[in-house]
């Protein structure tokens, strides 16, 4: 999963999402059913519109689900209780992650 998000860009579309993640447009429209935390907005044919602050939330569904492999109750439960402390420890882990990517460019380089 591999999503850079743009400066200048409000919103992004469920295609967009699902392409970035490797997953199908209908497990995001799931999960927004499921999670309260995802909130996009509907345009008016009625297609979600995800703001940056849904993306770095499905960032976090995402690395709960897929990658630590809990079950949608245990996630939810998960983000209910330590919501601050779990978004932050994720994006510290993000963080440092993009770091290694530019560290082994950098390496490739020399």
């Amino acid at each position: 999963m591999n999503i850079l998000l743009s400066p200048d860009k409000r919103y992004y579309s469920i295609g967009e999402l699902a392409k970035a993640f490797d997953v199908n447009a209908s497990l995001i429209r799931f999960w927004d059913k499921e999670f309260d935390i995802l909130k996009p907005k509907k345009n008016a044919k009625g297609n979600r519109m995800f703001t940056p602050e849904d993306v770095s939330n499905l960032k976090l569904i995402f690395h709960l689900v897929k990658e630590r492999g809990f079950t949608l109750e245990g996630a939810k439960t998960h983000l209910k209780e330590g919501q601050k402390k779990t978004l932050d420890k994720y994006e510290i882990i993000s963080k440092l992650e993009g770091i290694k990517t530019q560290l082994n460019a950098i390496k490739l380089e020399l």
